[in-house]
């Protein structure tokens, strides 16, 4: 159903959703009191709640999981980013945004990763299960051994896996936390690992003593 201002009920409550995370936000929703007094706060704290949940997703889900125009979101990212609120960064073809000031750029080249299917299935898959290969990689996330090669020379690039001897996820701890954190924006197998994260922060991390 539309209402009179052209706004349907589907995406009036998506707004909602998501506007009651951002102006929960110190940095976002008095930062422009502009936006109240021209109907456009629930918008702008809407983007600024998805970010919370799903950082480091690029323009066009945001775009459209939030069911908003291209012009419109572009303009909320940019005064949201003119106010300190959040933060865009480059990644290969995407432009990317996070929460000002929570990530470092390990987290948000990891994020970034995190946000494609393959190369986020493999990281999951090694946090899961340290001494998986390259043939248990393909297995689990039935693709091609060369597709495993491809994104495994991309993620040891930016820093994310080593293969000196095997896979291994970089960082594991901090990229447990990031997947763990954002679980639901991850999907079934992120939220799967979320559920036994005490075992695995135990079994990656250090022993005492």
């Amino acid at each position: 159903m539309t209402k009179p201002d052209g706004v349907d009920d589907e995406k009036r409550a998506t707004l909602r959703r998501f506007a009651a995370l951002g102006a929960a936000s110190p940095l976002v929703g008095r930062a422009d009191t502009a936006a109240a007094e021209t109907g456009e706060s629930d918008a702008r704290d809407a983007i600024a709640g998805y970010l919370s949940t799903t950082p480091g997703a690029h323009f066009s889900k945001i775009r459209d999981d939030l069911q908003l125009g291209t012009g419109e979101t572009q303009h909320h990212l940019r005064r949201l980013e003119d106010a300190g609120a959040i933060e865009r960064y480059r990644d290969g073809d995407y432009k990317r945004y996070v929460t000002a000031g929570r990530f470092d750029e390990f987290e948000k080249r990891a994020l970034g990763y995190l946000r494609r299917e393959t190369p986020r299935g493999m990281l999951i898959e090694l946090l899961l299960t340290p001494s998986a290969t390259a043939a248990d990689l393909a297995d689990a996330l039935e693709v091609s051994a060369p597709t495993v090669s491809k994104y495994a020379g991309e993620l040891e690039e930016a820093g994310l896996l080593s293969r000196a001897d095997g896979y291994a996820v970089e960082r594991p701890e901090t990229v447990l936390v990031l997947v763990v954190r954002h679980a639901d924006s991850f999907g079934d197998r992120a939220r799967t690992l979320a559920r036994n994260a005490d075992g695995y922060l135990s079994y990656q991390g250090s022993p005492s003593g």
